[in-house]
C-alpha cells in the first residue's frame, strides 16, 4: 500500500454512507472525484460506501498515472462501514475525534457532499477550526443544492445575532455544479503551488 506524501495537494470529500449508485448525489461525486485526479490531486475519504465509495472510484477512473492517491480514514461502526472501492492509503480508527483531527491535518480543501449528522459533524468541526485559526483557512465547499437553506439559516440567525461574523462566512462556498467546484479547487491550489495563503501545512500548524 502507498505511503501519505507530505506535499500532495488533497481534497476531503465528507458524504453519506447510505447513498446508492443509482442515485444522483453518486454520480456527481464520481464526476468530480475524476476530475480531481485528472489534475493530480489526491482524494481523502471516510473509506466507506455510499459516497465514499463514489469518490474512490471515480478518482480510480480519472487517473492519468499513478502519481495521486485516495485515501480512506475509515470508522468501526456496528453498521454502514465497510471498506470502500480501491483505497491506495487506508487508515483505521475507533474514535471519530481521532479520524476528524486526521482529515485536518491532511486536507487543503474540503468537499461536504449530501448527507445526515455524520457529514454534518464533519463540516462544523471543520467550519469551527478553521474560525479560531487551529488549521488554515482552507476553502470549504458545500456541494449541490441540499445547503442552502442551512446557510440561510445561519446567516438569519446566529449572524444576524452576531454570533459569528461575516469573517467566518469568508471559507464557505455553495457550489452546484462540478465545474464551480473545481474553479475554487483550482484557485487555491495555484496558491497552494505558489506559496500563497494555502501553502501553510495543516500538519504542523493543527495543535490541538
Amino acid at each position: 500500500m502507498a505511503k501519505i506524501q507530505k506535499d500532495h495537494f488533497r481534497v476531503a470529500i465528507f458524504g453519506s454512507a447510505r447513498i446508492k449508485k443509482d442515485d444522483p448525489h453518486y454520480k456527481h461525486v464520481f464526476s468530480l472525484a475524476k476530475l480531481l485526479a485528472q489534475e493530480n490531486i489526491d482524494v481523502v475519504t471516510g473509506g466507506g460506501p455510499g459516497l465514499m465509495d463514489a469518490a474512490s472510484r471515480g478518482h480510480h477512473k480519472g487517473r492519468k498515472n499513478n502519481n495521486v492517491h485516495s485515501l480512506g480514514l475509515t470508522i468501526k461502526l456496528p453498521h454502514e462501514q465497510t471498506q470502500g472501492y480501491h483505497l491506495d492509503i487506508q487508515k483505521d480508527f475507533t474514535k471519530f475525534s481521532g479520524r476528524l483531527d486526521k482529515f485536518m491535518q491532511l486536507s487543503n480543501v474540503v468537499i461536504v457532499a449530501p448527507g445526515g449528522i455524520g457529514t454534518m459533524l464533519e463540516f462544523f468541526y471543520t467550519w469551527q477550526l478553521i474560525q479560531v485559526n487551529q488549521i488554515c483557512h482552507i476553502p470549504v465547499i458545500l456541494l449541490g443544492n441540499m445547503w442552502g437553506k442551512l446557510l440561510t439559516w445561519v446567516k438569519k440567525y446566529p449572524l444576524k445575532e452576531n454570533l459569528l461574523s461575516e469573517k467566518d462566512m469568508e471559507p464557505i462556498f455553495v457550489a452546484k455544479s462540478n465545474a464551480h467546484a473545481m474553479k475554487i479547487i483550482l484557485k487555491a491550489k495555484k496558491q497552494y503551488e505558489n506559496g500563497g495563503k494555502n501553502v501553510c501545512r495543516n500538519i504542523k500548524k493543527y495543535k490541538i
